[in-house]
């Protein structure tokens, strides 16, 4: 059983054969996809991006992840009855034969009480590295298991944080591709951010409408 902080891009590329792609038209999309942000939801975002510029630098991962990350998560509204946002749950698979597991700092998942088919794996670090893993590889790999649950028939979707910088990420089939960098200290960037969040939501639910989740 291997763990997913076991891995780095360049092993998951090699065991897998994955293909890293410069152009992917399920990540232009997620990209560009529109949300309306409520001024309410403007006026808190300002709130929580003071928070972040004032202690980004002075916070561990658990007081970044209270402070910051979870406040805009709660915005976004993930909690329904059909799909949630689930924080450090077990998320285990088989891929090509390797049993991986490991607990991703969050998931979106269908399920009320307890993840079922998973969409969204989240994963966040303090550090560009942590002494416990890369964190596009830990999240890339909790993708793969989600990929396989999901009998490979929708894309997945990812992102990891590195202290302000947010990262988004896809995978479909054995192909996968990274965004630039979000700074969540600006205010543009992390409306950006907000809004990726909210059309992450939207395609989730069209999922589940559609009969996938």
């Amino acid at each position: 059983m291997r763990n997913f902080k076991d891995w780095t891009l360049a092993t998951l590329d090699r065991t897998f054969k994955l293909t890293v792609l410069d152009e992917s038209p399920v990540l232009r999309d997620w990209l560009v996809g529109t949300a309306t942000i409520s001024e309410f939801e403007q006026q808190a975002l300002s709130i929580f991006r003071g928070l972040l510029t004032a202690h980004v630098y002075d916070w561990n991962e658990t007081e970044l992840a209270y402070n910051f990350i979870g406040p805009v998560m709660a915005l976004v509204g993930f909690s329904t009855k059909q799909f949630n946002f689930f924080a450090e749950r077990t998320l285990s698979g088989v891929v090509d034969e390797i049993a991986m597991t490991g607990k991703p700092d969050g998931i979106v998942a269908s399920g009320f009480r307890e993840p079922q088919q998973p969409y969204f794996c989240f994963q966040e670090y303090k550090r560009e590295k942590d002494p416990d893993g890369d964190p596009a590889a830990q999240v890339l790999a909790a993708m793969l298991v989600a990929q396989e649950l999901n009998d490979c028939q929708i894309p997945v979707y990812g992102c990891y944080v590195k202290g302000e910088i947010w990262h988004f990420l896809t995978l479909e089939h054995r192909a996968y591709a990274i965004s630039e960098g979000y700074l969540a200290t600006r205010e543009q960037d992390l409306a950006d951010i907000f809004r990726l969040l909210k059309v992450l939501k939207t395609i989730i639910h069209q999922f589940i409408v559609l009969g996938d989740g």
